[in-house]
């Protein structure tokens, strides 16, 4: 539903046609409250969601698929190759066939296309997104290790062990109902989860790391927090040399100057209430010696999924990449 809001937003979106599988003829208000009953961009649907066929049919320019994994890529079937699609599922992330099929239990639905889908990590990846026709949207977790991460590896060498332990509000699991993640459960508690490769997010994250240390060891632990929405990843790496602290700045920095989104805030530590409603990814660190702690915050619903989604959309279609997005934290 954050989709459809930010849509509803974007100067550049004439219509929205909202779909599903299951509630189709359904009226969108009665499905999320939350928006206006007046959401004039789905009046091509008579304010109602739509059957895939039915959505087909109209011809999208392009497709946001935020479906279950191992789903989406099944259910886009109509659109393949004939709109863009921006997949915010894994159907499309993970390149390795039995890398895949290790995380998520089976082969990847659509093998054959996963050497013309290109990973939308915004930032790093532009000029190939500029060409896509399918954009794997990647995962919140990947998104909030990999932004401060990639421009030190690719920079510096480092040793081969790097670990990343992550906190993440309750929103990143999902809405559908699970003891564990109820408000008396969740509410004064945390606790790790699926720690190292038992995570799926682990190999999306390791995929790209071996681009850049071959021979990475990652430790992975993801914990959940009492919070809807927030994400905080602390990262120590080992660099093989002495670094000076302006040199990792200026690393940081300029990778990003032309990257609205990310925020090198240094000497601050960045925090969670900062990034909330926006698009932002804020990247702080402390260097001790050899020893590197990187730090990022998002807002695990905006720049984790359909913020970034959007951007993905920008960027193909030539679009402004702030537009549509919010820069500014939410009180």
């Amino acid at each position: 539903m954050v989709l459809l809001r930010l849509l509803a937003d974007h100067p550049a979106v004439s219509s929205v046609i909202p779909v599903s599988s299951s509630k189709a003829g359904d009226a969108l208000a009665a499905i999320d409250p939350g928006l206006s009953s007046c959401y004039p961009k789905a009046d091509i649907t008579g304010g109602k969601l739509v059957s895939v066929d039915e959505a087909a049919a109209m011809k999208p320019d392009v497709v946001f698929a935020a479906l279950p994994h191992l789903e989406s890529a099944r259910i886009c079937e109509p659109f393949l190759g004939k709109s863009i699609v921006i997949d915010l599922s894994a159907d499309f992330r993970i390149r390795n066939r039995e890398v895949f099929r290790k995380a998520y239990g089976e082969e990847p639905p659509r093998p054959d296309l996963l050497p013309q889908a290109v990973y939308g990590l915004c930032e790093v990846y532009r000029d190939s997104i500029r060409k896509a026709d399918i954009i794997a949207n990647p995962g919140c977790y990947p998104t909030a290790t990999l932004l401060p991460l990639i421009p030190i590896l690719r920079s510096f060498p480092v040793e081969n062990l790097i670990t990343v332990n992550a906190l993440s509000g309750i929103s990143g699991a999902g809405k559908k109902a699970k003891i564990d993640n109820l408000f008396c459960e969740r509410a004064e508690n945390t606790c790790a989860y699926s720690p190292g490769k038992t995570h799926r997010h682990s190999v999306e994250i390791e995929q790209e790391l071996l681009t850049m240390v071959p021979e990475v060891n990652l430790l992975f632990t993801p914990h959940l927090v009492p919070l809807k929405r927030g994400m905080n990843i602390t990262t120590v790496i080992t660099l093989k040399e002495a670094t000076e602290k302006d040199a990792i700045l200026s690393c940081l920095k300029d990778f990003y100057a032309d990257s609205t989104f990310v925020q090198v805030v240094h000497p601050r530590i960045p925090e969670t209430k900062d990034v909330w409603g926006t698009n932002r990814c804020d990247i702080g660190f402390h260097l001790e010696g050899k020893n590197l702690i990187l730090m990022s915050v998002i807002d695990n619903l905006v720049k984790g999924a359909s913020g970034q989604a959007v951007q993905n959309m920008n960027i193909r279609f030539g679009l402004p990449e702030r537009q549509g997005l919010r820069l500014h934290g939410e009180y």
